[in-house]
């Protein structure tokens, strides 16, 4: 190719890259709240699913000062159906952070944003890059795909050797454009199967496309998560109401609501035969739970009976809403 590989992408960029309300094309972002709130949130979690929660949370907490100020339940309130709940604990632990200990200015360093809570390396590398227009290597998964598949690399890869790859890319200018770039690049036409080779700005110098490989790369290798198995009871009262209790404050799903659950082996806290199962996928493990009604009407399980047309005022984890579901 005649241009620069950098300059092949952000050519096509320009022409071809996504509109997203925490980017900017052209530079940093001026903002490096709605920078770093859209990075967490998009850990783990698919860009089409995070617009809708990036906006409502934009317009209940709008600047760091309101995030730090607010009640954690607020936060876990807003935060419910994204999953990976500890991010959003580290985000309005931050926040306060920022304000209390930094005047509410989010440092341009990445080593200054190392030490603040929730933030590692690759969120740190984000901000310094879309908010701070900084020469920050940033990889996730769409970037991997797509160098692996330009270097035709067809061993199981590691991200630290894709991020050497990726250094020897990245420009000295144009920091957030080409991180924006290579990432929408995997993301719209480098895809995991069917990939759009023929509008690729890189198709001329990829090994992959070349030798007619492109969907056995890359080889990733998963480890297997476990399963485990449990009960959760849905108690109801006379009235109508169901009984909830709050999580521990460490651990998984803390903070949020549930319906009382057990693992298999732990002692039952009921009686009574499932009407159905529900099933979740955690990052190490996949849990599957028996839905056991239960006509109660007290009970002490460290919570309280609630009406159905109020469970909209606690958080609760996706699992706990699909047994909500299960039982309707």
């Amino acid at each position: 190719m005649s241009r620069s590989p950098s300059k092949a992408l952000l050519d096509w960029y320009a022409a071809h890259g996504r509109e997203m309300p925490w980017r900017v094309k052209g530079g940093a972002h001026g903002d490096p709240y709605a920078v770093w709130v859209s990075e967490i949130m998009l850990q783990q979690t698919m860009v089409k699913a995070v617009v809708d929660y990036f906006n409502r949370w934009m317009k209940r907490f709008p600047t760091l000062e309101s995030l730090a100020r607010a009640d954690i339940h607020d936060v876990l309130l807003m935060w419910q159906g994204l999953g990976y709940y500890t991010r959003a604990k580290k985000l309005h632990e931050c926040a306060r952070v920022l304000v209390n200990e930094y005047g509410g200015v989010f440092p341009a360093d990445r080593a200054e944003l190392l030490k603040l809570p929730g933030i590692g390396p690759y969120t740190a590398s984000s901000i310094c890059c879309f908010a701070f227009n900084q020469p920050e290597t940033v990889v996730d998964g769409n970037v991997i795909r797509v160098l692996a598949r330009v270097h035709g690399l067809t061993h199981a890869v590691t991200k630290e050797e894709i991020y050497a790859l990726a250094q020897r890319l990245t420009p000295r200018k144009h920091g957030a454009d080409y991180a924006s770039a290579i990432m929408d690049l995997g993301a719209t036409i480098c895809t995991p199967a069917n990939a759009l080779c023929a509008q690729c700005p890189w198709r001329a110098s990829c090994v992959a496309y070349r030798e007619g490989i492109v969907d056995k790369i890359p080889l990733i290798q998963k480890p297997e998560k476990k399963t485990r198995r449990g009960v959760v009871y849905v108690i109801r009262n006379g009235a109508g109401a169901y009984y909830i209790r709050k999580r521990p404050g460490k651990g998984l799903l803390s903070g949020l609501y549930e319906f009382p659950w057990i693992y298999d082996g732990e002692p039952p806290l009921f009686s009574g035969a499932p009407i159905g199962q529900v099933a979740h996928v955690f990052t190490h493990f996949r849990l599957t739970l028996d839905v056991v009604p239960v006509q109660c009407d007290a009970a002490d399980l460290g919570g309280a009976f609630v009406p159905p047309a109020d469970f909209k005022k606690y958080p609760f984890s996706t699992l706990m809403k699909r047994v909500m579901k299960a039982i309707r």
